[in-house]
């Protein structure tokens, strides 16, 4: 039989908790204290479970039967009402806006502050530039696959399909971060892969042959161009670290006495899976280019700084820009080409162990325990062999009968 507003206002305390069954899971469940709480039982997924419902009197008869039958429409869709409470009140407790704009900003702040300069500017960009504009005043909750595939086809539209790649996994990342603190409940871009124009895997562009080396390095010695940018492009191939580790460089990293250059762990690409800073042993040729550069910025922060102003590093265009006056465009040579070309001679020319040369490379390599990278794993070996890579290429520079100021002649088109 259903409850009356008489009946509950006489329900009584009595020396034990009691019920008053309202029907239809509800029941108002009567304390030895007088006081009279709403509950509503439930089964989801097979489970018992117990929703609250709030205590009377300022959740009156009507309001509770209101709040069961909201409840039994979230069963219905499939949803169980205990955790949609859940989550909406974690969604106030973080005190965090709701919009696309808000969630994006609020994981940018959180998610990139670890993440590299270059990586920073490009993530900002699409953001400011591809997202938000279309995107930043939706509810999260209410964006539609629809209207991320639209917005993504305007990137694609441009032929900036490497972007429009990049844009969907920022989405992604975005509706990843909104689940985990209550504000949505999944990635609606996570079914639109299939709807983009597909983009080829490409690898940088590189020199793996003696004789085209060869005549790379004869071309680096006779490029005319600034002198920090000549400085940045001869230690390119001699320590052969990633183009922005490079670009980054700065003159409190370099141990003199030790002869090597320590970069922070937290300047590497695969910082997430290493724990100690990278050591890049010093050659007798890269010490000397370093101590010329010294004479010309060594009074600053960083070895290559802009030439819009030594506080920022050199552009990352610098050497790409630098290659392409030698002759070599993006599909022949590329700043980043400078680790393959010596990952494939050092193992195959000069016979170096790969792993020293994984190394080196700085990869995420694990020892035969699982332990990460150790910065000083085989620094020994690796000392000696970046000693006989720099010697290799002085060998090759001489072989590669150029003037100071001859492009190499492999038909090469400007």
């Amino acid at each position: 039989m259903k409850l009356t507003n008489i009946k509950i206002k006489s329900a009584t305390p009595r020396t034990k908790a009691y019920k008053l069954t309202d029907g239809m899971g509800v029941y108002l469940l009567v304390h030895p204290n007088g006081s009279k709480y709403w509950r509503m039982k439930y089964r989801y997924a097979g489970k018992e479970k117990l929703l609250s419902l709030g205590v009377y009197p300022e959740v009156s008869l009507k309001d509770a039967r209101e709040l069961r039958d909201a409840a039994r429409k979230l069963l219905k869709e499939y949803i169980d009402p205990s955790e949609e409470r859940r989550l909406k009140r974690l969604m106030c407790a973080t005190g965090s806006g709701n919009t696309f704009s808000e969630v994006a900003w609020e994981w940018y702040e959180k998610m990139m502050s670890d993440m590299s300069p270059t990586h920073q500017d490009r993530t900002h960009r699409i953001l400011e530039k591809d997202l938000i504009p279309f995107l930043g005043e939706r509810a999260m909750s209410q964006v539609t696959p629809v209207e991320i595939l639209a917005v993504l086809r305007k990137i694609e539209a441009r032929g900036a399909l490497e972007t429009t790649r990049r844009a969907k996994g920022l989405v992604s990342q975005i509706y990843r971060y909104a689940v985990s603190t209550g504000r949505a409940k999944f990635d609606p871009a996570q079914y639109l892969a299939d709807a983009l124009v597909p983009t080829s895997t490409q690898h940088y562009a590189a020199v793996t042959m003696p004789a085209e080396a060869s005549q790379l390095m004869g071309a680096i010695d006779g490029y005319i161009g600034t002198p920090t940018v000549r400085a940045a492009l001869k230690l390119s191939p001699h320590l052969f670290v990633r183009p922005g580790e490079l670009r980054h460089m700065e003159w409190s990293e370099i141990q003199w006495d030790k002869r090597y250059w320590e970069i922070p762990v937290s300047k590497i690409k695969t910082r997430k899976k290493m724990k100690h800073n990278h050591l890049v042993p010093l050659s007798k040729q890269s010490m000397a280019i370093l101590q010329e550069q010294f004479k010309l910025t060594g009074g600053g922060r960083y070895v290559f700084p802009s030439a819009r102003g030594r506080k920022r590093p050199m552009s990352e265009n610098a050497i790409r820009v630098a290659l392409r006056s030698m002759g070599y465009e993006n599909h022949m040579m590329t700043a980043h080409g400078f680790r393959s070309m010596a990952r494939t001679l050092l193992a195959e020319e000069l016979n170096f162990r790969v792993d020293w040369i994984e190394h080196q490379l700085a990869h995420a390599v694990k020892d035969v325990n699982g332990e990460a990278y150790n910065r000083a794993t085989f620094i020994r070996q690796r000392t000696n062999m970046m000693q006989t890579w720099s010697d290799y290429l002085d060998q090759l520079k001489s072989e590669s009968g150029l003037a100071a100021n001859e492009v190499p002649e492999n038909n090469f088109t400007l």
